[in-house]
């Protein structure tokens, strides 16, 4: 079994403008993800959109054995990440294929594999 993450990225102003039946295209793209995703045998961990980045909290060091603590995003960027799915799957290959599909249903996707052996079960949190 192994552990994927697909990140979601859009350019939130624009999404922010976009008329409602857009929005309906949208879930309708993600509940055939979903559908997909459970006829392939793979298993959302955890799936959800994030509140926009402009109410992200960020956090850096500041040189001084502390830490600076900002709102907003870590870094200005025309996308951000506005979701996510955390996937297992012992078939890597249709993973790539349905993540394709939903792709070309117009989702932007960034598909991201977990490093082997850190965190690959839900047996508790990973320790260093």
């Amino acid at each position: 079994m192994s552990r994927h993450l697909v990140l979601l990225p859009a350019p939130e102003a624009e999404w922010a403008q976009l008329p409602p039946e857009e929005h309906e295209k949208g879930m309708r793209s993600h509940q055939q993800f979903h559908r997909d995703l459970a006829d392939g045998g793979h298993r959302i961990v955890v799936a959800g959109p994030l509140t926009p980045s402009v109410e992200a909290t960020s956090m850096r060091p500041d040189g001084e054995g502390g830490a600076l603590v900002t709102d907003g995003p870590f870094t200005e960027s025309v996308e951000q990440v506005v979701g996510f799915y955390l996937l297992d799957t012992e078939d890597r290959a249709d993973l790539v294929r349905i993540c394709t599909e939903f792709a070309a249903r117009g989702e932007l996707i960034e598909l991201r594999d977990m490093v082997a052996g850190t965190g690959q079960q839900d047996d508790g949190p990973v320790t260093s």
